[in-house]
């Protein structure tokens, strides 16, 4: 039986702006593996070969902007590419471009959490990259990769997203109130090769925040993200 993939088809007209020649790479890249699982008489390929290819292109594309555009040290770089390839970012970059309604998943992953969710997302934005890129070349992928999320870069500097936690709230402390961050254990428990430490995070005294981790540094991230939240509200 003919498969019906005109919404396919209008996706990649109107939101990636080409006509496939081969449609039926763009319908495997939202095809998650689940998906394959439920229908093996009648799909046989899921998207993780496709993600793989488009995880490299997105890379190269948002390595070459940055390289071309700025001239901050490796570290730097490097944080900032971090922040725009990450899962919170190209996720938001899929749900913004409407792709929810185009996967293909279990019945069970559809049912699946928000974080389970947005892995998935993410995962299909680096699919249709390397679908892109395997039908209409690399210029049409980077164009993609640059309208859809390299635009959101400004707002990534403006809100200083890009830099570890810790990092972010020293700064973030140290304009608002003039004071650098401390941190202290609040709690450990468990055996010493499975221990849960409690971390809270001050500011003048004040307690801006705790975290929950499996070691001392994650505890202290937890609540500078913790304190960051806190400091928006």
């Amino acid at each position: 039986m003919k498969q019906d993939y005109s919404a396919y088809i209008a996706f990649a007209r109107d939101t990636l702006g080409v006509s496939y020649n081969n449609i039926e790479l763009l319908v495997t890249a939202f095809t998650h593996r689940s998906y394959v699982n439920e229908h093996r008489k009648t799909v046989s390929e899921h998207n993780e070969r496709l993600e793989f290819l488009g995880d490299a292109v997105l890379e190269l594309v948002v390595t070459s902007y940055l390289f071309d555009n700025f001239k901050d040290p490796e570290g730097v770089l490097t944080n900032w590419r971090s922040s725009l390839v990450r899962t919170e970012s190209i996720s938001a970059a899929a749900s913004r471009n409407e792709f929810e309604p185009l996967l293909r998943l279990s019945k069970g992953e559809k049912r699946g959490t928000t974080r389970a969710r947005a892995q998935i997302l993410a995962n299909c934005y680096e699919a249709v990259v390397g679908s892109l890129y395997l039908d209409q070349g690399y210029d049409a992928a980077s164009r993609f990769i640059h309208d859809s999320l390299i635009t959101t870069f400004q707002d990534i500097l403006d809100s200083g997203s890009w830099m570890d936690p810790k990092s972010h709230f020293q700064e973030a402390a140290q304009s608002k109130e003039g004071s650098t961050p401390v941190y202290k254990v609040l709690s450990e428990v468990g055996p010493d090769h499975d221990k849960t430490f409690t971390v809270g995070v001050f500011v003048n005294g004040e307690l801006k925040g705790q975290g929950v981790g499996p070691s001392k540094q994650a505890g202290q991230q937890k609540a500078a993200e913790a304190a960051l939240e806190a400091y928006k509200s």
